[in-house]
């Protein structure tokens, strides 16, 4: 199993360029096909022209964002020729939310950003990140918007509580756990709302990854039944100094999580290494 179809999330945000570094990277590494798709929120020109002095800032900020997309696809271009990988520019003019999920469909692995609350050009749809997850039907490797990270899977953490949504994250990692210096499963607490039986003990989890040749450790978490999990994982991670987290993306409802909050809710806004999910 690889990675051999790589789709790329690319706008005007400053960390557009370090994404893509990462998907060059990526691409290069399983010799993958590198899809770049470039999309960006942009407003109803009408809203602006009833705004006295509105046009003129309408059409400087329009001027900013092409000199943007100019610059990056001239870079994505020079990056797949120099390092001899095949790709393609796309360029996309519909709503965010609806075209990057429709190409993710065709990827075996989603790169995308984290929404960066100092940066408005980050802003591509409202709860971007949660829809591409939810939509794409394939694993989404999010790129925090601070931090800079020599190496990218070489010391893994999964998130494991036998969900679903967490097997079918370690599956799609799969790539990357079989290439990974070390992985630690962390045992999370059961929900209280399903049976124990229903659930995979950490320990066949590590059996099942042994026989695709991924040595594992396994980490149980006790006693953490009043600390949001979000919390939990990212303090363990930053414990193991792991470069990458892999994890299922909501194992409650969407709502209920945007709600009351959850760890996918908590990762997506706080991560301080990329992580991975799968839904």
């Amino acid at each position: 199993m690889s990675y051999k179809s790589i789709v790329v999330q690319l706008d005007t945000s400053e960390r557009a360029h370090s994404r893509l570094k990462y998907a060059v990277q990526f691409a290069k590494q399983f010799n993958a096909h590198l899809s770049g798709v470039f999309s960006t929120f942009s407003p109803d020109p009408r809203s602006f022209y009833v705004m006295a002095g509105s046009a003129e800032y309408f059409e400087s900020h329009r001027t900013f964002r092409q000199e943007r997309h100019d610059a990056l696809e001239r870079i994505f271009l020079a990056e797949i020729l120099r390092e001899g990988i095949s790709g393609q520019w796309v360029d996309r003019n519909e709503y965010a939310s609806d075209a990057i999920p429709r190409y993710a469909r065709y990827a075996d692995l989603v790169i995308a950003g984290q929404d960066d609350p100092n940066d408005p050009e980050s802003f591509i749809a409202d709860h971007f990140p949660e829809t591409l997850v939810l939509s794409a039907g394939r694993p989404v490797l999010f790129i925090p918007y601070v931090g800079v990270f020599p190496t990218l899977g070489e010391n893994v953490m999964v998130a494991w509580n036998g969900s679903r949504e967490a097997t079918r994250a370690v599956h799609d990692a799969l790539p990357l756990l079989q290439r990974a210096n070390r992985t630690t499963i962390v045992m999370l607490n059961d929900p209280k709302d399903e049976s124990r039986g229903s659930r995979i003990p950490g320990a066949d989890i590590a059996l099942m990854l042994a026989r695709h040749g991924i040595k594992a450790e396994v980490a149980e978490l006790d006693g953490i039944d009043d600390v949001p999990l979000g919390d939990v994982l990212l303090s363990r991670a930053s414990q193991l100094n792991v470069d990458l987290v892999v994890m299922g993306a909501y194992g409650h409802s969407r709502w209920q999580e945007l709600i009351m909050g959850g760890a996918t809710r908590s990762m997506l806004e706080s991560m301080t290494v990329p992580v991975l999910m799968s839904h």
